[in-house]
């Protein structure tokens, strides 16, 4: 993701911006006018222009035409020099502009030289007719030369700006922002499931319980109870109080919750939405592809030029070479997914979010609650639609086959090692689409940690997409056992934390957790005892990994431990780890139980990390698979009650998904959905996961509005804040996983354990095959008359010559079906059937789910 525009160098302390409005009230005696000819009555001195542009005056106005063609917003500057500034003296900047036709510019005070640090940073938009534009800031530097700079650039046609009546004195009073949060009942804007938890947060300074009315979209009041006080809750410094209406059962939408004299925003009861959040949180993915044209016709208003295929302006990513002194040969590293706001790919990043793709995907064949139809083929729209291949595969392939190319050839130093990222030379600016980035690519350093990713990666794309195309799996394989044995020779090559010009550095100094997630992954698809051995030595193993922040890109012990837990293997001491994974949804449990807000994330010192939003997901996903392994209810209610937090039960009364939601992100930090700054271009499209609360506000907008914010309040719906409001790609990875999970839960009914178990032995193998048992017992009191069995094979392997049962497979899905004879099961009674297998490289656990006619059997 990116850290910057252009990696400024930012103080802690800035800024309270005014937003909009009228001219900023100061104090009875200003400071001195600090800028000199802010009028241009009769000369344009001492302002200046870059060398593309010239100026002229008109009717006391400075008017300059702008070219056309040019790519970033500094590519043409105005500006005046030598202003002086006092630290902690807060300062009114005024000007009036317009634009013909409209724009949208960039006003700045900043630091005059590298890096050109920002103490104001406006976004203000330009009409033809002309508008008055006001913004205070706190200096947080003394300084006697700072510069005022509009930066006009980025336009492909030329067009007229016009300034007049710049003004900026000391002696300002500081301007308050104080976000709209709307009503102090505070709900899942989206969706509560009818048999699920139903749970909302009121602000308030009472402190006893009070009365609460829940109305349906006609006004009738359907249900009430009374209010439980929680007191102050740290994260947000609110008072507030809980509501549960978890009794109320009926679907509708349009529901409301009045408590204390508000009423909440609207949201509906009933799962349907989960359906479409599902595809649109996958759908994401398509729009951030590089190297393929966006159609329009699959993504209406967001069609674009392939990206970085060596279309001029383009310099493409087919041929890319090294950073100078890094290697001696170029790579194709075309396709895969754009990280994030801006034009990089890194491995790190796109190893843990393909991997959660992936792993969505096996869900479907081994969790009890799964509808694998609804991640099938042609359920996304995508080029790939109607190949017969499931098409959150396709997508998750789009990535993996990038993360390929990224291996260093055979015959070349650190051969089989990953490039840890490859991204623009320099910094680019906003709005800026991939087919028009101008800039020189790299490829930087290997990394373990790319290395190890890849390696990861790659083994579970071999299990995974056996059925599909061997010999892409096969490749895979043999791409993880490369980049595992080359991880092993260089255990300790780290991304540098100072290369981050043009990109983020993602530099991870500790790699025993992505030496632990290979290990496991290579595991559970072969079987082998170096991979076995390797995840028992593991100091991750058996350590309590279910930290309050969550896994992330540098922290994926936990994604070896959940594919161990919930993918069917036969690593010894798998009961142990199952039992983990319940462990560490109990720890988010109780987590969640004991925050107001529903919250299963509780960082140290209460500093909510960049990226909040995913961890607290990524927290979720471990209470899902919880449930899964147990089908224990809290765990699953869990999953439904974090999730409102993101939906809009938080301090913010705000969803921050896009279009889900009546107050939703929109204004994400992007390059190309950057309608904000250009509105020609769009808003994110609709399932995209804005990057939430952050309490380091490391970006300018961020430090101007949000200086001293509780952490829940830590966050701005601006398209400058890249620091609390980027999407990415690993952002919206477990959004997808836990929309899809929820949306499997249809209305929130518990599935029925069936009165089965099942006796799966292999009795032999040989090269190229071997021989299942299959025997039912009926372990009701009722008989079963007639039945279907079916299980997933955990890759390639194929049924065939069966005896006492019809076998029909559909990828790695194996149904079969009783021959008449043996229809029926009488309690207490059993039939046996078996089977011939075809083998498949690697492993060929039994399967941890079968089901009988669509009940779970004890296996």
């Amino acid at each position: 993701m990116i850290r910057s525009l252009r990696r400024w160098a930012l103080p802690l302390a800035v800024l309270a911006l005014a937003a909009s409005g009228p001219p900023v009230a100061a104090h009875a005696d200003p400071e001195p006018e600090q800028i000199v000819n802010g009028t241009f009555d009769t000369t344009t001195d001492p302002w200046w222009h870059t060398g593309n542009t010239t100026f002229e005056l008109d009717a006391g106005r400075l008017c300059a035409t702008v070219p056309g063609g040019t790519v970033n917003p500094w590519d043409v500057i105005i500006g005046v020099n030598d202003i002086p500034l006092v630290r902690d003296d807060t300062y009114a900047f005024g000007f009036t502009a317009s634009a013909d036709p409209a724009k949208v510019a960039k006003a700045l005070v900043q630091l005059p030289v590298d890096p050109y640090t920002q103490y104001l940073s406006a976004t203000p938009e330009l009409s033809v007719s002309g508008n008055a534009y006001a913004y205070t800031f706190t200096s947080p530097v003394s300084l006697p030369d700072a510069q005022v700079v509009f930066q006009l650039g980025g336009s492909a046609t030329p067009w007229r700006f016009c300034l007049d009546d710049v003004t900026l004195r000391g002696g300002a009073e500081p301007e308050v922002y104080v976000p709209d949060t709307g009503p102090r009942v505070r709900v899942n804007q989206v969706a509560y499931l009818p048999k699920g938890p139903k749970d909302a947060t009121l602000v308030t300074e009472a402190t006893g319980p009070l009365p609460w009315r829940l109305a349906n979209s006609g006004g009738t009041v359907v249900a009430s109870g009374s209010t439980v006080p929680r007191g102050v809750d740290a994260s947000s410094g609110q008072n507030v109080h809980s509501i549960g209406f978890g009794a109320y059962t009926k679907a509708g939408t349009g529901y409301t919750l009045t408590a204390d004299g508000q009423t909440s925003r609207p949201f509906d009861i009933g799962g349907g939405a989960y359906e479409s959040l599902r595809a649109d949180a996958l759908k994401f993915y398509y729009t951030q592809r590089s190297g393929i044209e966006i159609l329009d016709s699959l993504r209406p208003g967001y069609g674009r030029p392939a990206g970085h295929l060596r279309a001029a302006p383009n310099q493409g990513d087919t041929d890319v070479p090294c950073q100078p002194g890094v290697c001696d040969y170029s790579l194709d590293v075309s396709g895969g997914w754009y990280d994030a706001g801006d034009h990089g790919k890194y491995v790190v990043n796109g190893g843990i979010s393909v991997a959660q793709l992936m792993g969505e995907f096996e869900r479907t064949k081994n969790a009890v609650t799964a509808r694998p139809g609804r991640l099938g083929d042609s359920t996304l729209a995508i080029p790939e639609s109607g190949n017969k291949v499931p098409d959150i595969l396709d997508e998750a392939r789009w990535e993996q086959e990038f993360l390929l190319r990224m291996q260093v050839p055979a015959g070349k130093p650190y051969a089989g090692m990953a490039h840890h990222k490859v991204h623009d030379q320099n910094w680019t600016g906003l709005p800026l689409l991939p087919h028009l980035d101008p800039q020189a690519r790299e490829l930087h350093p290997v990394s373990t940690a790319a290395t190890l990713n890849l390696a990861a990666a790659a083994a579970q794309a071999a299990r995974v997409f056996a059925p599909y195309d061997p010999a892409f799996a096969a490749r895979n394989l043999t791409a993880a056992r490369d980049a595992w044995a080359a991880a092993r020779a260089h255990p300790a090559v780290y991304a540098s934390a100072s290369d981050g010009t043009g990109g983020g550095t993602y530099d991870d100094g500790d790699v025993t957790d992505e030496f632990y997630w290979a290990a496991a992954e290579l595991f559970v698809t072969t079987g082998e005892k170096e991979f076995q051995d390797a995840v028992l030595a593991s100091p991750h193993h058996t350590a309590d990994i279910w930290t309050p922040r969550g896994f992330g890109w540098q922290s994926t012990a936990a994604l070896g431990r959940l594919d161990l837990a919930t993918v069917p293997n036969d690593l010894p001491g798998r009961a142990g780890v199952r039992a983990s994974v319940l462990a560490g949804a109990d720890e988010y449990l109780a987590t969640l139980k004991a925050h107001p807000y529903g919250l299963p994330y509780d960082p140290a010192e209460n500093t909510y990390d960049w990226g909040s939003s995913s961890q607290v997901l990524n927290n979720m996903v471990v209470m899902a698979a919880a449930y899964d392994i147990s089908g224990r209810a809290k765990y699953r209610d869990g999953v439904l009650e974090g999730l409102g937090y993101l939906l809009g039960r938080n301090a913010l009364n705000q969803s921050y998904v896009t279009g889900y939601g009546e107050v939703a992100s929109h204004n994400q930090h992007s390059r190309w959905y950057a309608h904000q700054l250009n509105a020609d271009l769009p808003n994110p499209p609709k399932g995209s996961l804005a990057g939430g609360p952050n309490s380091g506000i490391q970006d300018p907008k961020a430090q101007a509005l949000l200086r001293g914010c509780a952490p829940q309040f830590c966050y701005v719906d601006d398209i400058e804040s890249w620091s609390t409001n980027e999407l990415t790609v690993n952002w919206n990875a477990p959004l997808s996983w836990i929309s899809a999970f929820v949306a499997d839960q249809g209305d929130g009914t518990a599935p029925v354990p069936g009165a089965c178990a099942v006796t799966y032995t292999t009795h032999g193998r040989w090269p190229g095959g071997s021989t299942t048992q299959v025997t039912v017992r009926n372990t009701g009191s009722k008989a079963v008359s007639g039945w279907t069995l079916k299980w997933s094979f955990l890759g390639g392997q194929k049924a065939a010559g069966a005896w006492s049962a019809a076998l029909t497979q559909d990828a790695a899905t194996v149904t079969a079906k009783d021959l008449g004879w043996n229809a029926t099961i009488r309690p207490g009674g059993s039939v046996t059937f078996g089977f011939t297998g075809v083998s498949a490289p690697g492993a060929d656990p039994a399967p941890d789910l079968v089901t009988l006619n669509g009940a779970a059997c004890a296996v």
